[in-house]
């Protein structure tokens, strides 16, 4: 419960103004929809996470990590629990010969953009990517032919009891949109990457490439979280759809995009529970008409 005792220790660790009550999470996600948090905590420092994390636990309040909200929904109703965000205040990136050390809120898209200025190639697929480089870690985020776990050395995560740990690529456990950060209550602080040293103008001449692809291909003119479903074996969730007649289906304010059938966008006016009606209409028309069960990418939370 987050009664005032609970208020007045918070903010003895995270200052006044980045303590926020009823936040509204249209605001802090992508698809720009979402009812209030009970608590929102703008994150600044790892210290302030290795504070806050036992005492929630001890405490038995519900918290979730965020960075950029570019692959959540959250419900019309909201989440009565903490949403700890994790951005500016934790984005520091550097540079030393072919590796780079990005805190867990730098955006990933700043982190390919300063790989392709140091001349290292490998990171090219992240360009377009609107989330946050813990955020891609968790997820294993990829695009085109790359993803996280084919760049990533190490990450340095904390767990529930507030202490630090160093995961190498080989404890990560990647897989197709997971990670071992996913599957336990780890959160990434930091992440370290191996790249290989280029030619600056081929780099740059892929990422604007890439950069060409996803305005042509995807509706970036509507808020969304990106590929609203993960690729089934062997097929293209984008091509189950569209096959099974649901390009442009809307309900509400949310539809399949027109030009990619991948993606459930916001057109401007949609609430959660119009998009959780879209995502539950395409699962069932796909399994319908193919016998193959799409899975969301995205991640549910909240009251719906």
């Amino acid at each position: 419960m987050i009664n005032q005792s609970v208020l007045d220790y918070i903010k003895q660790i995270v200052p006044e103004k980045d303590v926020r009550e009823n936040e509204l999470m249209s605001a802090h996600t992508t698809f720009k929809v979402g009812g209030e948090a009970a608590l929102f905590i703008h994150i600044s420092s790892k210290e302030q996470l290795i504070r806050l994390i036992p005492f929630f636990r001890r405490l038995e309040i519900d918290y979730f990590v965020i960075g950029n909200g570019s692959n959540i929904l959250i419900g019309d109703k909201g989440y009565q629990g903490v949403i700890l965000s994790i951005g500016e205040g934790l984005s520091e990136i550097r540079i030393k010969d072919n590796q780079i050390i990005a805190e867990a809120g730098a955006m990933l898209s700043q982190v390919s953009k300063r790989a392709a200025g140091a001349g290292l190639a490998g990171l090219e697929f992240a360009s377009g990517i609107p989330g946050t480089i813990g955020g891609a870690v968790v997820m294993n985020a990829g695009a085109y032919g790359g993803e996280m776990a084919l760049v990533v050395e190490s990450v340095l995560v904390m767990n529930a009891a507030g202490e630090e740990m160093i995961l190498s690529n080989d404890t990560m456990e990647f897989a197709y949109r997971t990670s071992v950060v996913k599957n336990r209550p780890y959160i990434v602080l930091a992440v370290t990457l191996c790249l290989e040293y280029g030619d600056i103008g081929q780099i740059n001449q892929k990422i604007t490439e890439l950069t060409k692809r996803r305005r042509e291909k995807q509706p970036l003119e509507y808020a969304s979280a990106g590929s609203t479903f993960k690729r089934p074996p062997g097929k293209f969730a984008g091509m189950l759809i569209m096959d099974a007649g649901l390009r442009g289906f809307s309900i509400g304010g949310a539809s399949v995009a027109e030009k990619h059938c991948g993606f459930v966008i916001n057109q401007g006016n949609a609430t959660a529970a119009d998009i959780i009606e879209v995502i539950n209409e395409v699962q069932e028309r796909v399994y319908d008409r193919f016998d193959i069960k799409l899975e969301p990418e995205v991640i549910y939370l909240g009251d719906f």
